[in-house]
């Protein structure tokens, strides 16, 4: 079995050759692992099949509750299975308890929840996105400038209520502070006035990996744009149901939540 935080290449002899399978990321929950295997037929994870590109690339990640267990499989060119069981290892979550939440964010009035319901229907339907581009394979770099003042995990407390964990990496900072691009992508997803998330972008970078820009004040693209990594995409806002001006930024996996903090480099990404 495979145990290991970052990065592991894996050897499977057959009779007509020999199969490099290289893996790289972080073997976590809320981890992201990029794959790569020339020639071969098919890739799956825990019996799921992933998208391969032409050159071999593949993608998968675990959510924040993701079992330790797991299976790699794939099927070489002669037409022969191999498999390899993966051990993530499991994290602590810290309690992140938050006052001065307006309560119209804590408890919404019954007349707000078709329009609730319809914009969480909306960004689940631009996070299904599996388009054939690669850019999830490049290094990701810092939004924005800012403190770290929320993390990816933690179980949430609004004004003594649980609520959901939370699923990004907050980066505070004034209204208007500029957000870039930290790495390529297409913007699947742009609205100025989300309930909740208040001006909402997502992004898709290939093979079911998007990242999401929340609590936005300004959006400076739309549906449809192709973002170059270092490319002014939005401004940090207090939009939506915040306490102070911040970026939420999040990275999916289909539907896994992933963490920001370990795919991000320290490098801001219009200082390449």
């Amino acid at each position: 079995m495979l145990n290991t935080l970052f990065a592991s290449v894996l050897l499977a002899a057959t009779s007509l050759n020999v199969l490099a399978l290289e893996l790289k990321g972080h073997l976590t929950q809320g981890g992201l692992v990029t794959g790569k295997i020339e020639n071969a037929q098919s890739v799956s994870f825990n019996g799921k099949a992933l998208k391969l590109s032409a050159k071999g690339d593949f993608v998968f990640g675990f959510g924040r509750d993701a079992n330790t267990m797991h299976n790699l499989t794939w099927v070489d060119s002669s037409g022969k299975t191999h498999s390899q069981d993966l051990v993530i290892t499991k994290r602590d979550y810290q309690i992140d308890k938050i006052t001065g939440v307006a309560k119209k964010y804590v408890s919404p009035a019954k007349e707000l929840s078709a329009r609730i319901s319809r914009e969480a229907r909306a960004i689940r339907q631009a996070r299904q996105v599996n388009s054939d581009l690669t850019y999830f394979l490049d290094p990701v770099l810092k939004p924005a400038q800012g403190r770290i003042s929320g993390v990816y995990g933690s179980q949430r407390y609004f004004n003594g209520e649980p609520r959901r964990p939370h699923f990004g990496l907050d980066i505070a900072n004034k209204t208007g502070t500029p957000v870039y691009a930290p790495i390529s992508g297409t913007v699947v997803f742009a609205e100025p006035d989300i309930y909740y998330s208040g001006g909402t972008l997502i992004l898709d970078h290939g093979h079911g990996v998007t990242s999401t820009y929340i609590h936005l004040s300004k959006l400076d693209v739309q549906q449809g744009d192709t973002i170059s990594q270092g490319s002014k995409i939005a401004e940090i806002g207090a939009t939506g149901r915040v306490t102070g001006p911040h970026l939420d930024w999040r990275f999916n996996w289909q539907g896994e939540r992933l963490d920001p903090a370990l795919l991000m480099h320290d490098t801001l990404a219009n200082k390449k």
